[in-house]
């Protein structure tokens, strides 16, 4: 609609990751370097959690797209399943672990079996789990459950769960601190900074091929941070209308 106004190739402001656009705050950086220790170094347990649309998506796309071929991974982006056998099952479907139908008891014995498979051939699997803050006790009891697997010099599954604020606060309660002494990476993940903020509305232009990356005023770049507060989803969303 706007394209050729602005002289643009493509939309700059589209709210779907794509790792053409990516903008890695020093946040997020961090938090890179602290999901790919993670992995690296079987730590068993990691959490991220940030406020809706700070980039945890984007965050973990840009970690599966660096992790080694011998890393295996499940990724569950609804975690609202109806009990732990389900919860199970998923997982052993996304890791494409061949099983029946049948008991938690069963699948548990081939996702042991599997991991056991893959840590002789010095493979990593990782689990990721997406809005983990919806988690119900039951499910985070059975997270708990799964970093039980181990050798007796390492960690057979790596856990990532990531979640908004709210999973701090779940993870805070006294019912679960047996599962939060076995976290060994924490982060939460920051809005831009202003200055962070112009250089990520510049960037996407520079790639949607703009031919002025100057085309937000600076009292529009300082209305734009008002009202963001520097999360990346609402800038993409309000740069958009802006344009139209």
């Amino acid at each position: 609609m706007y394209l050729s106004f602005y002289g643009l190739k493509e939309k700059p402001f589209e709210i779907t990751v794509d790792p053409r656009f990516l903008y890695l705050s020093e946040t997020h950086k961090e938090a890179l370097a602290h999901l790919v220790y993670a992995v690296q170094e079987r730590k068993g347990f990691a959490v991220i959690t940030g406020e809706v649309g700070t980039g945890k998506t984007t965050l973990i796309q840009t970690l599966l797209s660096r992790l080694d071929p011998k890393t295996r991974t499940a990724f569950l982006f609804n975690p609202k399943v109806e009990n732990s056998a389900e919860f199970l099952y998923s997982i052993c479907e996304d890791l494409e672990v061949k099983v029946e139908r049948g008991s938690k008891v069963d699948y548990l014995t081939r996702l042991n079996e599997f991991l056991m498979d893959c840590f002789a051939r010095r493979e990593n699997v990782v689990v990721i789990i997406d809005e983990a803050h919806t988690l119900n006790p039951e499910l985070l009891e059975e997270i708990r459950l799964l970093t039980n697997l181990e050798t007796p010099s390492s960690k057979l599954l790596q856990v990532i769960l990531l979640g908004q604020p709210e999973l701090d606060s779940l993870l805070g309660q006294p019912r679960f601190l047996p599962l939060k002494q076995r976290i060994n990476v924490r982060y939460r993940l920051k809005p831009l900074t202003r200055e962070e903020m112009e250089e990520y509305i510049i960037r996407r232009l520079r790639v949607a091929g703009a031919r002025s990356t100057y085309l937000f005023e600076s009292g529009a770049m300082r209305k734009i941070y008002q009202y963001t507060r520097g999360i990346p989803r609402l800038i993409n969303i309000v740069c958009d209308n802006a344009f139209i």
